[in-house]
């Protein structure tokens, strides 16, 4: 370079050439680095950021279902504390798997105490009774007649198991009265659904003799 015939208006000319790369250089590196991130943005933090938005999201829809969950259990126990006693009450009026068992040692027991026979006694099958047919006898709405089913059989659709027990007593007609009487002191469901009363052919002592059937309730949860 000739510096004696260098101009001041040159070296201007080279310095903003000079200063014009220096900034060009600068916008570039800028904008690869905002294009870079966006890129990285996009094609990983995006992706994961909306994942972690949608856990976030599932996370508190389990949170309040649980919370409802907790408050309908909540609710259900003090429905059954409340609903215990007079569970409690009224199953007392039912026969449980031993007491029905043990039925016949009771009636002998009435039966002698009553100078009464029982010359025969059976226990016929079981009949089962189910919530909607209970609930409808309560409601005393006809229903009309289903066909069997044929699902399993649950103790959970049986309100309570009726029963039936044939017999015949032969004594007198106030001891049978009695007999009767001290039966329905027992607090027990019990119901004589058929009986027959005649008088004994040929006895002068007016015995009778007594045919028919008596049934009683069992709990579900005691026969299933």
């Amino acid at each position: 370079m000739d510096l004696k015939n260098l101009k001041l208006e040159d070296i201007k000319d080279s310095l903003l050439k000079l200063a014009d790369k220096k900034t060009l250089i600068k916008i570039g590196i800028s904008a690869g680095s905002i294009i870079v991130f966006l890129i990285i943005y996009y094609a990983i933090l995006n992706p994961i950021v909306d994942k972690k938005k949608a856990q976030l999201t599932t996370m508190l829809e389990k949170q309040e279902e649980t919370a409802k969950f907790i408050s309908e259990i909540k609710s259900k126990k003090k429905k059954i504390k409340k609903l215990t006693p007079q569970y409690e009450k009224y199953s007392t009026l039912f026969h449980s798997k031993a007491e029905v068992e043990g039925l016949y040692q009771t009636l002998s027991e009435f039966a002698d105490q009553n100078n009464l026979i029982i010359t025969q006694i059976e226990k016929k099958e079981i009949k089962e009774v189910s919530k909607s047919d209970a609930l409808a006898k309560v409601s005393k709405k006809k229903k009309k007649k289903k066909k069997k089913s044929t699902k399993t059989k649950s103790v959970a659709n049986i309100a309570y198991y009726i029963i039936p027990v044939d017999f015949e007593i032969t004594g007198n007609f106030l001891g049978y009265i009695k007999f009767k009487r001290q039966l329905s002191l027992s607090q027990k469901m019990l119901n004589f659904d058929k009986e027959s009363i005649r008088v004994v052919k040929g006895d002068t002592t007016g015995t009778i003799k007594v045919n028919g059937t008596l049934s009683i309730v069992g709990l579900a949860n005691e026969f299933f």
